[in-house]
């Protein structure tokens, strides 16, 4: 933009004549303010007095992103923000790069403190909250800081006027004590706000610390199973037991039978599985297909990390889960004598009629898993998408697509990445490329990406 067209002229009368920038219509002017970052906003306010006017709406300031990390006087910046421009909010969202000094430690807990006071006094109508990463379990925070946090947290969450729709609170890492009383209040705002508006979307993953064995704890079930509107929910596997798949099914088959209409069903429930963390809990399979069931609508996400004992994924899979989505990643982190085929040839085929959406990540320079992963795709007969990631013969690529355009029309992504132990792929990429050539007329839905890595 020229500085002449913000330049306000003077004719022989004194009539002041504006550029066509500074005529353009109130709503005009807030869809390009959008797009401003903070500090250009506050430029643009200063060109004249009608953008100072537009740049005041509320509508404008409705998002604020915060990441504390980097120079202290940011976060000042950030606390600032909440004192002028918080009322407006609806939705904030709050990440911190996980303090690895004491100093730090310190600073970013005083900046967080004092912007939930702050939020507190303004009183915003906040429909989505977001505070991850805090990872209260690292050695930096003290027992104070950590208290004060979840203090202030549990503190907004009592006092707050909001309507939360929807709250993050991933990577807190939590301790019971700390944890429970924050679900809690977290279930209290619900309440209150309750049915004209409520938490639809939550997501716990890595709430509660590693060490933490979670499902040893009805409580969690318990305060999980009283939020009435939740449709999409984000879990550790930790956190699953038993009484927690009785906890929202008994939500839903209580809804149904006091309200005339059918109540708010869970349509998403997504798992997050870590290697570090207690994931050898048996859960029942009857109960899986129990709430499949009472939740019709209901798709089970799983998201399996570097899990790769046999056994530890017979006892996740269950038949009944309504698998939905799957990703396993399981790069460089197994033991010689690990296989993929039992995961790939007994357990996903479990999911034939359900599974939608298939990411496999695996590091298999032992073994050849070609025959497996092609035959468990002709078996998915609702696959969408396919990611995979593997040490594969070139030909399986022609294979995939022979299958997509005979037997799995709905299959319209599909990503392959081909681990090789070659430095020299030319030659590969030569037969990869004839493979395609040999197919000029694909589906223009199909979205097909290959390509090489070398390892």
């Amino acid at each position: 933009m020229e500085e002449r067209s913000l330049s306000v002229e003077s004719d022989d009368s004194g009539s002041e004549t504006m550029s066509g920038w500074m005529l353009l219509p109130h709503v005009c002017l807030q869809h390009v303010f959008r797009f401003l970052s903070n500090v250009d906003r506050v430029s643009a306010a200063l060109v004249c007095h009608h953008w100072h006017k537009v740049m005041r709406s509320a509508s404008l300031w409705r998002t604020y992103c915060i990441h504390f990390n980097g120079p202290f006087p940011k976060f000042n910046y950030a606390v600032g923000y909440i004192r002028h421009l918080g009322a407006h909010l609806h939705r904030l969202d709050v990440s911190v790069c996980p303090p690895q000094r004491s100093i730090v430690a310190r600073r970013i807990s005083h900046s967080i403190i004092r912007l939930f006071s702050e939020l507190i006094r303004v009183n915003p109508t906040l429909h989505s909250l977001t505070l991850v990463r805090l990872e209260l379990d690292r050695h930096a925070w003290t027992s104070k800081q950590r208290n004060s946090l979840v203090g202030c947290l549990i503190d907004f969450l009592h006092r707050s006027s909001s309507k939360l729709t929807f709250v993050s609170l991933n990577s807190m890492h939590n301790n019971m004590t700390q944890g429970l009383p924050t679900l809690q209040a977290l279930l209290n705002a619900d309440r209150r706000s309750y049915p004209q508006c409520y938490i639809s979307s939550l997501d716990l993953v890595n709430f509660f610390s590693p060490t933490v064995i979670v499902h040893r704890n009805p409580t969690v079930a318990h305060i999980l199973g009283k939020l009435r509107g939740l449709t999409n929910l984000t879990l550790s596997y930790s956190c699953l037991s038993d009484e927690l798949l009785i906890a929202l099914q008994q939500r839903h088959t209580e809804q149904s039978q006091t309200s005339s209409r059918n109540g708010i069903t869970l349509q998403t429930l997504t798992l997050h599985c870590y290697e570090n963390e207690p994931h050898q809990q048996v859960v029942c399979g009857d109960l899986w297909a129990s709430l499949a069931s009472t939740c019709p609508d209901l798709r089970v996400k799983f998201r399996v990390n570097h899990v790769t004992n046999t056994d530890e994924l017979i006892r996740m899979l269950q038949p009944g889960i309504p698998m939905a989505e799957y990703v396993t990643s399981a790069y460089c982190f197994v033991e010689d004598d690990w296989s993929a085929k039992p995961l790939l040839r007994d357990l996903l085929p479990q999911y034939r009629y359900t599974l939608q959406r298939l990411n496999l990540h695996l590091y298999n320079r032992h073994e050849s898993l070609d025959e497996e992963l092609l035959l468990l795709v002709k078996k998915c007969e609702c696959l969408e998408q396919l990611r995979l990631s593997a040490f594969l013969d070139i030909q399986t690529v022609e294979e995939l697509l022979h299958i997509r355009m005979t037997l799995r029309t709905s299959l319209n992504y599909i990503r392959v990445r081909i681990y090789t132990s070659d430095t020299n792929t030319r030659d590969r990429e030569e037969q990869l490329e004839q493979i395609l050539n040999s197919h000029p007329h694909l589906p223009h839905e199909l979205k097909f990406f290959t390509s090489f890595c070398g390892h």
